[in-house]
């Protein structure tokens, strides 16, 4: 890009306003080493003779004052100490003040020494060691309100190594120039065979623009992203901003995929524990980057006055949701851990991952005991036992079957998973005094279509039954699909996508509720605090996600374009799916919570049919005799608001609701869209909704 009437491209236009933004930013700075220039002056004279009246010195001292103050300010403009973010000064930072101020004594006293020795000279010769302590005041003079600047907001950091030229290194520019942003330019200079040169930041702050970070630039914003890796030949970017919305994220992306730069970027908030960043946590975007909304304000302290010392019981525990439980309650220092499931894989890997994380951090781990029980909470006396020989306080039911096409397939293996092993797991908890339970639920409870999601209403309806008759804090937790979980649509989509696709994707208009699996746990964990009984919990999870944008962006973030490289293909909706989930029952009273994430539904327990014992009996008897049709049946009794599925098959109707051209996409005729008639349609699902 080149300005009219000047060859001057974007990036020597930064450098050129770094100084005039510099003056502007640090204009108290400039006031401040301006009215202390004459005092420091004066104090360098009175140390030399030793006397505050500086007698026959008065002259050299005021000529050193006027030209002190002439080359300092002009020096400093040079060298660009008024152009420099102080907050995040460095060794390097520092290390060229005292050169500037030496430069500036230098100049005084051998203009004065010089100008003195000159034939009917006016100028007075000061001591020659006047200089030398001036440039030891002036430089601690100068320092103390830098030093005390970058000591407010960056005290803790460590002391960074210079990189001495790019060649062949990459041309880096590093999106944030925040804390997370300067971390990494630490770490990179820190570590240089790493092979990252960092040639400067974007960043939106208007207070940061065209000024200089440990010797960095400020290029601009990040909009100007693609003009600056295309004048100064970037070609690797860091996206540094861990708080940052999932909606910024996708921009950044969009912007280096226009110019042909991969970005990496720094995990979320929420994984970076302990506050700290390390450039070996620098990865890919994934998708659950673009989805990233505002980090979970948890409340630490009554999360760990629950579980601190206590002996807490995870179902499910080698499972995506129930591991990661594990992993966050040990942080809390639990006194015994029970990590229970059915898959003794699962259970083997959670359980040598925890045992690692004790051992490499002892101090903080040494009072947990760790359990592993291999158990099927379907057999009730098998669940008695083990409550019995572990007697946990706090229990999180956490496994289930989930899988939703599975499960319409097999719904009366669902039933007795999902509600009889339920019901096991909560008699099991009261005949030992389980003080806290916490189940683990779906929005696919809501108005369910299909038998994963009445399964877990019903299991809702069993714990706000036990809450009401033990009148302990039982209760439930929805949320919707998790991002990485076993059988997450998005796993199936990179599988797809690295078998040469096509990705499929069953309706255009398919949206879905996610969340990432920390970020959900999360809030598990705090609702498990908030509850008195009897409630169930529903989390913001922002705004629902359509499949097939959800599609398109894993494509683009493989380095692959959608209708050239990969197609997406439409199958169909599949038995039990809804074009789009509900967090609530029509009936159900809901409100946020003191947490700004956590929604309470407070009647969540009613619609609970008058005979539910009798009913119930009836289902675990017909699953456990596998009759399905009976299942079904009683499933629609026991929750009234199932509306089972319609789906048959109907192979060849993909645009009967849906015509080519009223697909997404710019561009029909490219081959975005590829259309695929599978064993079944459900034509009906699309237009009737939930």
């Amino acid at each position: 890009m080149v300005y009219p009437g000047s060859a001057t491209t974007r990036h020597q236009l930064t450098l050129a306003l770094s100084a005039r933004a510099g003056r502007l930013r640090n204009r108290y700075l400039v006031l401040y080493d301006l009215l202390l220039l004459p005092l420091v002056v004066y104090l360098s004279f009175v140390l030399r003779i030793d006397s505050f009246d500086l007698g026959s010195f008065r002259s050299a001292s005021l000529q050193f004052t006027i030209l002190a103050l002439i080359v300092f300010p002009t020096v400093f403009y040079v060298a660009g100490m008024y152009s420099r973010y102080w907050p995040y000064a460095g060794i390097v930072d520092l290390l060229h003040l005292a050169v500037s101020i030496a430069v500036v004594a230098g100049i005084v006293g051998g203009l004065l020494v010089a100008g003195s020795d000159l034939p009917a000279s006016s100028f007075a010769r000061p001591p020659l060691s006047v200089p030398v302590i001036f440039f030891m005041l002036a430089l601690g003079t100068t320092a103390a309100p830098r030093v005390f600047a970058r000591m407010l907001t960056q005290a803790s950091l460590p002391p960074s190594v210079e990189v001495t030229g790019d060649e062949g290194m990459r041309r880096t520019i590093i999106v944030g120039a925040g804390e997370a942003g300067i971390m990494t330019l630490r770490e990179l200079r820190r570590n240089p065979r790493l092979g990252f040169h960092v040639l400067g930041f974007l960043d939106d702050d208007p207070t940061k623009q065209y000024l200089q970070i440990q010797g960095v630039p400020v290029l601009g914003t990040r909009e100007d992203l693609p003009e600056v890796v295309e004048e100064l030949n970037v070609g690797h970017v860091i996206i540094a901003m861990p708080t940052v919305s999932g909606r910024v994220v996708r921009e950044l992306v969009d912007l280096c995929r226009q110019v042909g730069v991969t970005p990496q970027i720094l995990p979320g908030l929420y994984q970076l524990i302990g506050g700290q960043v390390h450039i070996n946590q620098l990865r890919n975007v994934e998708i659950e980057d673009l989805l990233r909304r505002e980090p979970i304000q948890t409340d630490l302290d009554a999360v760990g006055r629950l579980l601190r010392g206590k002996r807490v019981l995870v179902t499910g525990a080698g499972g995506s949701i129930g591991s990661e439980l594990c992993r966050q309650v040990l942080r809390f220092e639990p006194d015994e851990l029970i990590l229970l499931g059915h898959g003794e894989n699962s259970i083997f890997e959670i359980q040598n991952e925890l045992t690692r994380t004790m051992r490499d951090d002892p101090n903080h781990h040494e009072q947990t005991t760790l359990h592993a029980v291999i158990a099927d909470f379907r057999f009730r006396t098998r669940m008695l036992a083990v409550f019995e020989e572990y007697r946990p306080e706090v229990v999180f039911h956490a496994g289930a079957h989930k899988h939703v096409p599975l499960m319409e397939m097999n719904p009366s293996e669902a039933v007795t998973n999902n509600v009889i092993g339920t019901r096991n797991v909560l008699a099991a908890a009261r005949s030992v005094g389980v003080e806290r339970f916490v189940f683990i639920s779906s929005d696919k409870a809501v108005n369910p279509s299909n038998i994963m999601g009445t399964s877990k209403r019903v299991a809702e309806l069993l714990v706000h039954q036990e809450a009401r008759q033990t009148r302990r804090p039982y209760m439930a937790v929805r949320f919707g699909n998790v991002l990485g979980s076993r059988g997450s649509v998005v796993l199936t989509m990179k599988q797809q996508i690295a078998s040469g696709g096509p990705v499929t994707v069953t309706h255009p208009d398919m949206t879905r509720y996610f969340m990432t699996i920390p970020e959900a746990v999360q809030l598990v964990l705090q609702a498990s605090v908030l509850g008195n009984g009897g409630e169930v919990f529903v989390f913001d999870m922002g705004e629902p996600v359509k499949i097939i944008d959800l599609a398109s962006d894993l494509i683009r973030l493989s380095g692959l374009e959608l209708g050239v490289d990969i197609d997406i293909a439409l199958t169909g909706v599949r038995p039990g799916e809804k074009l789009y989930e509900e967090l609530f029952l029509e009936d159900e009273k809901y409100a946020r919570t003191g947490h700004g994430k956590i929604f309470i539904a407070a009647n969540a327990n009613t619609g609970r049919p008058a005979d539910f014992e009798r009913l119930l009996g009836a289902l675990e008897t017909s699953a456990t005799a596998s009759d399905d049709q009976a299942v079904r049946r009683l499933l629609q009794a026991l929750v009234p608001h199932y509306r089972p599925s319609t789906a048959v098959a109907t192979p060849g109707k993909i645009h009967q609701h849906a015509s080519r051209d009223q697909l997404p996409g710019p561009d029909n005729e490219n081959g975005r869209w590829v259309d695929v008639a599978q064993d079944y349609q459900t034509a009906d699902a699309w237009s009737s909704g939930p």
